[in-house]
């Protein structure tokens, strides 16, 4: 399970164009293939694992226990993890080059009048994806809240050396919970980060918690969302008895992981009141040219926008 969510942080990705495995032979030349198709018989074989990993899910006891030390599972992982298990996202900027945006051109001297460029992102963990945004795109009008369900993690994001608060903000929060008051004033958010996060919640609980975002978005504001997808290798590898619910899973550590389907993100995002700008799933196959093994991956992206002019 460790080395599924290290893989998850993905490697750097190449800023010019995409590496397509046209001759099955050349497999082991690479570290990595884009946009790898499966066959019928792979297809069959991911669903048949699936179907078995899932036919003797956890009670609703256990899973009602799972649910409520949530919490407690994913503190535990920062504190003994601390800021060394997941990589700087760089391959932010090749998937999202809107996170170079912002609201006005860079000038000498900003001004009071120059309005933000505001970012929220959801589940920043220890800032791997906060710290690269603040040092790749410099310009004086942006700001980013940040925020995760975990003290432990928020602490180290605080702790790290490029915090600065004139430019960042991280704070708890548990988004299922409406009660919980956010900093982030409604309708003022250019662009939600949605990375790898919302897989951690419990299915039934996923769209309030989307809808209640959406509110901090500007009209015209961007959400974009990365996750996993359904069959990738992770969900592939998980045995009986880990299973919560349908595509829901428990790992090890007590943290739990839901595998989406395009068409869950879609039904979700538009319920929300969200308009498509882009969804696909990314299929990549990951080798390991030492050890002769293939690794196929599955993740959903999306890049939805709240509309401009809102009935």
């Amino acid at each position: 399970i460790i080395n599924d969510m290290c893989a998850d942080e993905e490697e750097r990705r190449p800023v010019f164009g995409n590496r397509y495995l046209d001759d099955p032979s050349s497999v082991f030349e690479h570290n990595a293939w884009d946009n790898v198709q499966w066959d019928e018989e792979q297809q069959m074989l991911a669903e048949q694992k699936v179907k078995d990993n899932s036919s003797a899910p956890l009670s609703d006891e256990k899973a009602e226990v799972y649910e409520r030390e949530a919490g407690v599972h994913w503190t535990e992982f920062y504190r003994q993890h601390q800021n060394k298990f997941f990589k700087d996202r760089h391959w932010l900027f090749t998937e999202f080059p809107e996170l170079m945006q912002s609201a006005n051109e860079p000038t000498q001297v900003p001004s009071l009048e120059q309005e933000k460029f505001i970012i929220f992102e959801v589940g920043c963990g220890v800032g791997n994806t906060v710290f690269p945004i603040l040092q790749t795109n410099r310009s004086p009008n942006l700001f980013i809240y940040c925020c995760d369900f975990a003290d432990s993690a928020v602490q180290l994001v605080k702790e790290h050396e490029l915090y600065d608060t004139e430019r960042c903000h991280a704070f708890q929060c548990d988004i299922t919970d409406s009660s919980h008051q956010l900093p982030v004033p409604p309708g003022s958010v250019d662009v939600i980060i949605l990375i790898f996060v919302l897989s951690a919640l419990h299915p039934s609980k996923m769209q309030d918690a989307m809808i209640r975002l959406v509110s901090y978005l500007k009209p015209g504001g961007l959400l974009l969302f990365r996750d996993y997808g359904r069959y990738d290798m992770a969900q592939l590898r998980f045995k009986k008895g880990q299973c919560l619910s349908e595509n829901f899973y428990v790992r090890g550590d007590g943290t739990r992981v839901y595998f989406f389907s395009e068409e869950d993100v879609f039904t979700m995002l538009t319920r929300a009141g969200l308009m498509k700008d882009q969804l696909y799933v990314d299929r990549r196959l990951q080798v390991n040219r030492g050890r002769q093994l293939r690794m196929y991956r599955v993740w959903i992206q999306a890049k939805f926008r709240k509309p401009r002019e809102c009935t």
